[in-house]
């Protein structure tokens, strides 16, 4: 696949850090949401753009293809990493995507260290892994969820589909 202009939006771990550093330099907060995103459809993309609006930059830590199959099974992911990444990055509301290979995002929130930490309305502040809380809280930021689009899921989707 020849390059893109969104296609720098997708970045490794350590040049992950040096843009994260760059955001602290300039006084930018950092927004950080997580998952599988493996079928892209309207809930993901409202979602995101409302987690967008709660600071400067959105980042996406997107699980990887091991991971995505421990926890959906294996059957999943649908699309590679490589793809979902992309697709994310073409979105205005994405400034930044990273794979990380873990099924918890506890060790990629201790090395971007969110301002804010968006999940979704399916999460409570009790439900959602304690891990992934303290890894956030302990560097200062903070947690907001965001509702869902009633009726729109991957899951729904596949099961259409099949």
């Amino acid at each position: 696949m020849n390059p893109t202009p969104y296609s720098q939006k997708v970045m490794d771990q350590a040049r992950l850090l040096n843009w994260r550093s760059g955001l602290r330099t300039q006084g930018k907060s950092l927004v950080v949401t997580n998952g599988c995103f493996d079928l892209l459809h309207a809930g993901h993309v409202h979602y995101l753009a409302q987690a967008k609006e709660q600071g400067d930059c959105l980042l996406i830590g997107l699980n990887g293809d091991q991971s995505v199959s421990e926890l959906k099974g294996p059957t999943r992911p649908i699309n590679p990493e490589g793809d979902r990444a992309l697709v994310l990055a073409a979105l205005a509301s994405v400034d930044a995507v990273c794979v990380f290979a873990e099924k918890r995002a506890t060790r990629f929130l201790e090395k971007v260290q969110p301002d804010i930490y968006v999940k979704g309305g399916d999460y409570t502040l009790e439900t959602l892994d304690a891990d992934e809380r303290q890894a956030v809280l302990s560097h200062g930021g903070s947690i907001v969820f965001i509702p869902f689009l009633e009726g729109r899921s991957t899951t729904q989707i596949i099961h259409r589909m099949g």
